[in-house]
């Protein structure tokens, strides 16, 4: 396999505010807390110790103890558990929904991202230890977001009719994609396909979910975390409060709003007066705040203290919502860096004052590597084409015409014929000024025509040509269709499973593993 690097910012795939968050983040400084980089690591090592506390540790630590005490667990994951109680060790997380069968593969980019980051910490700072996490957004409740996968082109659709947060959705109605997806690995030489979907099972999604990428990255040491246990909501009771008393999300919110747009900049996030939802069995609702007191659907009103008396005891049914989720993450957390996407990214530089304001360090925020996989067919059909990697970041319509060109330019040289034609029409022209007026017109209106007819025969030659390589003018449609369905980047459509024809999932991503750079910013293609 080979790799090579473009610069994003060639690649047309960003736009300016994500090329910022790429490569100028000195330029959204107002809106971060520090530009990330290696270096900077230390000083986020400090600002988290000075604000997270031994108490947060033990409660995070005893958690992950419980949750993880029923599996067998390798070495290096059990390390990195123990050593969380330490206020010598310190997380780099990413996060995401629950998409059925791991979703796409960018998922897999950001947790390769977070593991190979904490590799090369450790050995920068040896007197540290860092931790990768996963974290699993269970309480997510759009559904349609994470119902669908394709894998070897064919859709599969989770059709449920369960509401509420898809962490506590019973996984029954998977059962049936799972045999489809057994069925398409039939023929498969590896046998680990089987033990990764037999490990994709549990009470309900989220336990599913947890199960299934235990099993592909525990040998990483991979830390993976849900945010919705009563024992991890207790630590935000005072930011739950604080919500409905102050609603300072909301306040911190709009006013950042406001000067991002003065920037320049483009906001995602929009504040309502309360972020937070109520979760009920099959709810999640958002509470509204009404003049004296509170509205939430379904459950109907409470007044201030019976919220803040039920947060009190029951801080599990309430949930945060994209506005809150990155404070309650970094509040469980001793986390000195966030790896997202570039549009997930846009909507953290929203929340730092959020942060500021609750007294919790804001961490630094890094891209995920963004990576164009080309398998062995597509490389082939290149290859046949003439099509270099450059040219997949051209327009394909002109990619197709320099193939044209250069297959003419081969087989049908029109240079002395050029030359020859307009060489004759000069002499014509030429002759023509010696005769009367009538015929020199003449000579002038027929010469344009002679130009018209020369073009067209030009034309046809070159239809020809196309016609005779119209089945490598097909393949180059067939590579920009597989590489960017859509028109877009294939790590937002093609799945791990679709990159393992042989059933080698592990396999595979150990070999993304070892080309994955996370201090590097530029864009990664992979070539069989």
């Amino acid at each position: 396999m080979q790799k090579f690097t473009f610069d994003r910012r060639q690649t047309g795939f960003f736009t300016d505010q994500q090329n910022k968050l790429i490569n100028g983040q000195e330029e959204l400084l107002p809106f971060i807390n520090h530009v990330f980089s290696k270096q900077n690591f230390s000083k986020h090592i400090e600002e988290k110790s000075n604000n997270y506390s031994q108490k947060n540790r033990k409660i995070l630590h005893d958690h992950l103890i419980d949750t993880y005490s029923n599996l067998s667990l390798p070495e290096q994951l059990n390390k990195n558990i123990e050593a969380l109680e330490s206020n010598r060790t310190f997380t780099v997380t990413t996060g995401h929904q629950l998409n059925i069968f791991t979703g796409p593969i960018y998922l897999i980019y950001k947790i390769l991202d977070v593991i190979k980051m904490c590799e090369e910490l450790n050995q920068e700072f040896e007197e540290f230890l860092f931790v990768p996490c996963y974290w699993m957004a269970t309480e997510d409740h759009d559904f349609e977001e994470i119902a669908s996968t394709t894998i070897f082109g064919e859709n599969l659709y989770w059709q449920s009719n369960q509401k509420g947060a898809v962490g506590n959705f019973s996984i029954d109605g998977l059962q049936d994609l799972k045999e489809k997806v057994s069925q398409l690995f039939k023929n498969a030489s590896s046998d680990s396909i089987h033990s990764i979907l037999d490990a994709y099972q549990g009470e309900n999604l989220a336990e599913a979910h947890f199960n299934l990428f235990h099993e592909l990255f525990k040998d990483y040491g991979l830390i993976i975390i849900d945010g919705n246990k009563k024992q991890l909501k207790e630590l935000f009771i005072p930011h739950f409060q604080k919500e409905i008393n102050e609603q300072f999300s909301y306040k911190s919110l709009k006013s950042t709003n406001q000067l991002i747009e003065k920037n320049g900049l483009k906001t995602q996030v929009n504040p309502r007066e309360i972020n937070l939802f109520y979760l009920g069995e099959q709810s999640r609702e958002r509470i509204l705040h009404l003049e004296d007191d509170f509205f939430i659907e379904g459950v109907g009103k409470r007044s201030r203290k019976e919220l803040i008396d039920e947060i009190n005891e029951f801080p599990e049914r309430f949930s945060p919502n994209v506005a809150l989720r990155p404070l309650y993450q970094e509040c469980i957390l001793p986390n000195l860096c966030y790896v997202g996407g570039v549009g997930e990214l846009s909507y953290w530089i929203q929340l730092k004052q959020i942060f500021d304001t609750v007294g919790v360090t804001y961490p630094m925020i890094k891209p995920r590597s963004s990576v164009l996989w080309i398998d062995s067919s597509n490389a082939n059909r290149m290859h046949k084409a003439d099509v270099v990697i450059e040219d997949l970041f051209s327009d394909i319509t002109n990619v197709k015409k320099q193939y044209l060109l250069a297959k003419s330019a081969a087989e049908i040289d029109f240079n002395i014929s050029d030359k020859a034609f307009d060489e004759v029409i000069w002499q014509l022209e030429d002759k023509a000024k010696y005769m009367d007026a009538n015929t020199e017109k003449m000579i002038a209106a027929e010469s344009v025509k002679l130009a018209k007819q020369y073009l067209y025969i030009k034309e046809k030659l070159l239809k020809s040509v196309k016609q005779k390589h119209e089945k490598d003018l097909k393949a180059i449609d067939t590579v920009f269709d597989k590489l960017f369905p859509n028109g877009g980047l294939q790590e937002r459509h093609l799945s791990i499973f679709t990159m393992c024809p042989e059933g080698n999932l592990k396999e595979r991503i150990a070999q993304l593993y070892q080309y994955i750079e996370p201090f590097s910013s530029e864009f990664m293609v992979i070539r069989e």
